[in-house]
């Protein structure tokens, strides 16, 4: 007896946590708040399959329960055989004939849904009227690239609302993982082929996100696979086009900040190589070996994961290993003193299209 109420209260324990950490999501994060058409479809299959597993649970228990209370042992009839149901040929075309119907019941909506989110080829048409983004996956960061405006940002994708985005998605390295999970599933990004796919991003959602939504790596990659985190701006199609217009006209502006000025010096002797500090590159892809900067004072995060300040930046310039563990960027640059920091800080903070 003790013992069955040990285990009572031990379920009763971890359905009281499930039911309240189902309440944790954000609208930035939560695949289970849609903000987009595609998130909307997965969502309604989720809902779908969960309704048809929970009615299967509540039959299959009901008369679980009406089998034991109508057929439990009397006194006076431990000899009573029940009526024997084996080789009727009507329950056994019932519980055959029910699975299939339930199955047809998910699988029509799910290859309907199959069909319609594989559908590309507004992508690839010569002349082409939608947005479409370049997605490079890299150990442990992430280029955006958009081939028909020629610029290309790192870490901080940016996109329009209310009309369907599409993706190529590559990996320069390992296998990796693109997803937004409130936006749509996840797709692989593979070092030896291309995919495709579209997201949509719903304005109201948006902003009631703060048009911010959380993007992650969903594929183990290596040490810092948790950390390979990018963000996404979703904006009015006006704005987004403010945007690109910005991108598109950046230049690096001269400063008369002598720190400034000395933080260039530092940046063109130790990171010119990998970084580019305009968001127009013309670099092959496999010559860009490190994020893009060209608007790096304007992004949400520094290298995906910290508050964007000044603080932040020195930790991660001074010792980018301790805050990523196998990243590529560490022990490609002499150590920098403290100066030389405050300097390299300054002036990457001037980096900005806005």
């Amino acid at each position: 007896m003790k013992k069955w109420l040990r285990n009572w209260r031990l379920v009763s324990l971890v359905s009281a946590m499930a039911l309240l950490l189902a309440g944790c999501g954000k609208p930035f994060l939560s695949t289970l708040q849609p903000a987009g058409e595609v998130a909307d479809m997965q969502y309604n299959l989720m809902l779908l399959s969960t309704a048809i597993m929970v009615i299967v649970i509540a039959v299959v228990t009901i008369i679980f329960l009406y089998v034991v209370t109508r057929f439990r042992r009397r006194k006076g009839e431990e000899n009573k055989i029940p009526k024997q149901v084996e080789g009727s040929h009507t329950l056994e075309i019932i519980w055959t004939v029910i699975p299939i119907i339930l199955l047809i019941i998910l699988a029509v909506p799910t290859v309907l849904y199959t069909f319609e989110l594989a559908d590309v080829k507004p992508m690839n048409k010569k002349e082409r009227d939608v947005v479409v983004v370049n997605v490079r996956a890299n150990l442990y960061w992430w280029e955006f690239e958009y081939p028909d405006y020629g610029i290309i940002t790192s870490q901080d994708l940016v996109v329009p609302t209310d009309e369907r985005v599409y993706f190529n998605l590559k990996a320069s390295d390992v296998k990796h993982s693109f997803w937004i999970p409130a936006v749509g599933g996840k797709m692989d990004t593979n070092t030896d082929n291309t995919n495709q796919f579209f997201l949509t991003f719903d304005e109201k959602r948006a902003e009631e996100a703060g048009r911010l939504f959380y993007g992650k790596c969903a594929e183990l990659c290596g040490p810092s696979h948790a950390l390979m985190d990018f963000k996404v701006k979703a904006l009015p199609r006006a704005e987004f086009d403010q945007w690109v217009e910005k991108m598109k006209n950046a230049k690096p502006v001269a400063s008369t900040d002598p720190v400034v000025q000395r933080g260039e010096e530092i940046f063109n002797k130790s990171c010119i190589g990998c970084h580019a500090v305009t968001p127009i590159d013309g670099r092959p892809e496999q010559a860009r070996l490190a994020p893009n900067l060209g608007n790096f004072a304007d992004r949400s995060r520094i290298a995906g994961i910290l508050e964007h300040n000044e603080e932040n930046l020195k930790a991660w310039l001074k010792d980018p290993e301790k805050i990523k563990p196998g990243n590529k960027m560490t022990d490609t640059y002499p150590a920098l003193s403290d100066e030389e920091l405050e300097a390299l800080t300054k002036y990457l903070m001037t980096l900005s299209v806005e």
